[in-house]
């Protein structure tokens, strides 16, 4: 599966952006969507996830449950990340992922839980 994320971009404390991840090729296997984010000089975190079937379940960070939420529209194979009052620890390369293979006793918190990886876009929040 190849993602491409898009909706990035510079944004005052406070404010909104909609990231978007299109998804391409074998994308009937994917049962599981989420979004990392990952800034300088720390390790790639989970911010959300959203299993890919109907009713299924969503999970969030503690960090940004309240202020994100995560949605998709399989019609498109496109999944939403929808960043409402973002602060500026907001600030990071948000990477979108997909998982093929349901790893037990992986989180899908965990990104050995992910098989593909999109390029990331950059989100910069200023203070």
């Amino acid at each position: 599966v190849q993602l491409v994320e898009s909706g990035g971009g510079l944004v005052q404390a406070g404010g909104s952006l909609r990231l978007s991840c299109a998804a391409s090729g074998r994308t009937f296997s994917t049962y599981l969507m989420g979004w990392f984010r990952q800034a300088p000089g720390k390790e790639r975190e989970f911010v959300a996830a959203s299993i890919n079937w109907s009713g299924g379940s969503t999970y969030y960070a503690d960090s940004v449950r309240g202020r994100f939420t995560i949605s998709r529209d399989n019609a498109k194979n496109t999944v939403y990340l929808q960043m409402d009052s973002l602060k500026p620890e907001d600030s990071a390369v948000y990477y979108c992922a997909a998982g093929q293979t349901r790893r037990l006793n992986v989180s899908v918190r965990s990104p050995r839980q992910y098989d593909d990886w999109g390029q990331g876009t950059q989100v910069t929040v200023s203070s």
